[in-house]
């Protein structure tokens, strides 16, 4: 004698065939979705070329923060990695293919508003020679958020920068 299905723990198959195409369209967006992800946001992966910089502190910095020129978006920090002779930080940043950065020019973390996502702001310089494939900027600041804090907090309780 058999055990009936609700014993034996299986289902019964009725399910329409309308049901199935459902759950193979879903299947199929999932697989969309993640292949979408993974192009557009690897933060190694897609076109561009390869250009470093050495700053002191990082503060707030991670893989796939912005670099931006003139507030444009035209790449993004890819890793950090510490010097253990100078302490420097390596911030290796992936810039769009049509970018080019001369080889003057200096770059310094930025933040959108007080509160704000701190970002790479690069303001080219003069020269007509580009930094190359690998190549570095130079000319690089670091700035702390909490000493821009402690500016404002200084001119907001009205000592202006100036002594108590």
């Amino acid at each position: 004698m058999t055990a009936p299905l609700a014993q034996s723990g299986a289902l019964p198959r009725n399910g329409t065939p309308g049901e199935t195409l459902i759950g193979a369209a879903v299947v199929v967006a999932i697989v969309a979705a993640l292949a979408l992800f993974y192009v557009f946001g690897h933060a190694g992966g897609g076109s561009g070329y390869e250009i470093n910089a050495r700053l002191s502190k990082v503060d707030g910095l991670g893989i796939g923060t912005e670099v931006r020129i003139a507030g444009i978006k035209v790449g993004s920090v890819t890793a950090l990695d510490l010097d253990p002779k100078t302490y420097l930080v390596n911030v290796h940043m992936r810039m769009e293919d049509g970018i080019k950065v001369p080889t003057d020019s200096s770059m310094m973390i930025n933040s959108a508003g007080l509160l704000g996502t701190p970002y790479l702001s690069i303001t080219p310089g003069g020269d007509e020679t580009m930094i190359a494939a690998g190549g570095a900027i130079e000319n690089t600041q670091s700035v702390n958020a909490n000493d821009i804090m402690s500016l404002v907090g200084r001119f907001t309780t009205g000592s202006g920068g100036q002594g108590p």
